[in-house]
């Protein structure tokens, strides 16, 4: 990783208390599932938490036995069993190159993925996995796979990968260990893990909240002189109120302010460029869809200034445990005035969109397909069209479809002759049927 990246001009201390708790279920061989509001910061900390051995080493006496192996699930094209784990597989032969392993060893770890590849055989792939790992605890080290964003694989999530995965510990007789990201517990990922109780007792949930001020303001001055952004100590300390520790919310809201054009003197004009940036927009829907109706509710409720009983809050407490919801002077508060304010359209209907117009970013994704008409638009173009100021961000699939989704139904609506077409794990097309 390059030294001058942001990640290496954070200082040990950043979320301290998140990284020793992290470093003390990794030391103890406890996996564990780290869950937290869409986008609010998870990846980035494990950057900051996995890469940097300084780090590693302040957080672990014992850090040069340490073999880290993070598997990023945005990296898959298919979110399906057999593609994770030839990903994992790879994942895996990346994490050793630079590591004290026996060259005849990362050799044979090399072979086994090599040949899974060829044969594209899922039991030997698995199986290449597993005698990989064991081949790493051979040599001294003590393995943990870091499991990026592993409810990319909700729609493919059954007993049975938790039943190899759980294999694959026993295997090594519990010196390998897992950390997952996840916007939600594993029972409420998947309609068939639901009743699968199990899963609370092997894979501990830590839920991940928004950052603390400190945090957010490393993160914030680091990230302004990258977008060039200039704010006064004040503005600063009403920007952070503004996006309330999401990773997600700021760094997209710098990217709004940064703009030669506009002036920013006071308070208001931070307020009204955000609230009206549709990337920001976005990221309020994508976490507003992320909930339950009920969870929906409540914070409809919270927002009216209503009153949430006990049972309430019991029904709907992933709200609370992520941070989402936090409890002042005995009143409930939405985490973040940006995504208060947009629970609030919802409560008054004026976020319901009956107009046919294409918004900017809708304009310049429907723009990109009619210039390719009949060919299939990938979806890493369409990121890099849509979105080239925020493509280090990662745009998330969600975010793709959903944008996709409204122009297909404003076609309709402007009753044009184009039909919007999804290509399967790949993108889209636009034709004239």
């Amino acid at each position: 990783m390059d030294k001058t990246s942001v990640l290496y001009k954070q200082p040990l201390i950043f979320r301290y208390q998140d990284a020793k708790d992290l470093a003390g279920h990794i030391s103890n061989r406890r996996s564990i599932v780290l869950i937290g509001i869409t986008r609010v910061g998870i990846g980035n900390f494990l950057s900051f938490f996995i890469n940097r051995k300084d780090v590693v080493q302040n957080y672990f006496q014992d850090s040069d036995k340490h073999l880290f192996i993070p598997v990023n699930l945005n990296d898959l094209i298919e979110c399906d069993i057999a593609p994770f784990w030839t990903l994992t597989l790879k994942r895996v032969v990346d994490s050793i190159e630079n590591s004290n392993i026996n060259e005849g060893v990362k050799n044979e770890i090399r072979g086994l993925f090599l040949e899974s590849i060829q044969l594209q055989d899922l039991f030997f792939t698995i199986d290449s996995v597993r005698l990989s790992i064991k081949k790493i605890i051979e040599e001294g080290f003590l393995p943990t796979i870091f499991f990026i964003k592993f409810d990319r694989l909700k729609n493919a999530l059954t007993p049975q990968l938790f039943a190899n995965l759980e294999g694959l510990r026993e295997f090594t007789h519990y010196q390998l260990t897992y950390v997952f990201t996840s916007f939600l517990p594993f029972n409420d990922l998947s309609p068939e893990l639901n009743k699968n109780s199990s899963l609370s007792i092997l894979y501990k949930n830590i839920y991940f909240k928004p950052s603390a001020e400190d945090d957010s303001l490393i993160l914030l001055r680091l990230y302004k002189k990258r977008y060039e952004v200039k704010l006064t100590d004040d503005l600063e300390k009403f920007f952070l109120k503004l996006v309330d520790g999401h990773f997600q919310y700021a760094q997209l809201g710098l990217i709004a302010l940064h703009n030669p054009e506009i002036k920013i003197s006071k308070q208001e004009d931070i307020k009204r460029i955000l609230l009206g940036d549709e990337r920001i927009r976005l990221q309020s829907e994508e976490i507003w869809e992320s909930l339950t109706t009920n969870e929906q509710k409540i914070l409809v409720k919270i927002s009216s200034g209503n009153r949430v009983s006990k049972q309430e809050k019991d029904k709907a407490s992933y709200l609370w445990d992520v941070g989402m919801v936090i409890q002042r002077s005995g009143i409930n508060n939405i985490f973040s005035p940006l995504f208060s304010y947009f629970v609030k359209e919802r409560v008054t209907e004026e976020a319901k969109d009956s107009g046919a117009e294409f918004s900017k970013k809708e304009l310049l994704f429907f723009d990109y397909l009619k210039e390719n008409e009949n060919q299939i638009c990938e979806r890493d173009k369409i990121v890099e069209t849509v979105w080239p100021e925020a493509t280090e961000l990662g745009i998330s699939d969600w975010a793709i479809d959903k944008l996709a989704g409204r122009v297909r139904t404003k076609l309709k609506l402007q009753k044009s002759n184009f039909e919007l077409q999804t290509v399967k794990t790949r993108g889209f097309k636009l034709i004239k049927p």
